[in-house]
């Protein structure tokens, strides 16, 4: 299923002044990712969900995702949007997919109007990486690469393949859609930065699982628009790891050399 079909939502039922309920949705399971459907596509679907109800010119400004527990892959889930606040500047909304009555992936958003303002920084950090002419990443392994990675163009400029018991714990390298979206939106945004494995587990020697817990991803505006077949820049470094916990930041870049977003999660990993 294209990534512009998962993303594409239909009117939902309102329950409330604040409150939104979006049924029947379901995630098949070439966007498998272990037991589990990929946190890309689960989260993206959230953010569409959410952003149906914003309806001014607020724009993106930050995004957090906590995934709770498995979602179940060819079976259908409920979406929930709730508006917590909206003031005159920054509104802020969660959003939630319930299946089986149980919460599997919990989010919240915030958008805010840009304003006149004398501060300004300008991002101004390069990656420093040529630009790919076609995926070099994962191959396709039965029953070790998620069938989710099909879907994705990954090349890798540093770091290793999952599991290959390397010493680097960083990655460096581009990403893009498989089958380009009609358009680029902040939903696909969030759905194709979460494609690239966790940093860690190239450090591992045999295949063990891990899992995200949670993620925040900040927007960077203004920036270049993109077409759906260009390439973005991606450049995660792990901070520290222990105790099965890692933390990892990245930097995103689009095919302008736009710093168009900043991601860090907390990773989880049992090996």
């Amino acid at each position: 299923m294209h990534v512009d079909e998962l993303l594409s939502l239909p009117t939902p039922v309102q329950v409330s002044d604040s409150k939104w309920v979006f049924n029947e949705r379901v995630i098949p399971d070439t966007w498998a990712q272990g037991r589990t459907a990929f946190g890309g596509v689960s989260a993206g679907m959230i953010y569409k969900a959410i952003v149906r109800q914003v309806h001014d010119a607020r724009l993106l400004r930050s995004f957090t995702t906590n995934f709770v527990g498995p979602l179940a892959l060819d079976t259908p889930f409920t979406i929930e949007v709730t508006r917590l606040r909206e003031g005159s500047n920054v509104s802020q909304f969660s959003g939630q997919i319930i299946q089986n009555g149980k919460i599997c992936v919990f989010c919240q958003a915030c958008f805010g109007k840009a304003r006149k303002s004398g501060i300004k920084v300008e991002c101004t950090e390069d990656h420093g990486m040529d630009i790919p002419k076609k995926g070099k990443f994962i191959p396709q392994i039965p029953k070790v690469t998620p069938r989710f990675v099909r879907n994705f163009d990954l090349s890798i400029d540093k770091g290793g393949l999952p599991f290959s018991w390397k010493k680097d714990s960083a990655y460096h390298g581009f990403m893009r859609f498989k089958q380009p979206p009609e358009r680029i939106t902040d939903a696909h945004l969030i759905t194709l930065i979460d494609a690239w494995p966790p940093t860690l587990l190239q450090m591992m020697k045999f295949p063990a699982p891990a899992s995200t817990v949670s993620w925040n991803i900040e927007f960077i505006h203004p920036h270049h628009e993109v077409s759906g077949t260009d390439w973005f820049a991606y450049q995660c470094h792990t901070r520290q790891a222990a105790d099965g916990y890692g933390h990892t930041e990245a930097t995103i870049w689009n095919a302008h050399g736009d710093v168009i977003a900043l991601s860090r999660q907390t990773v989880a990993v049992f090996d």
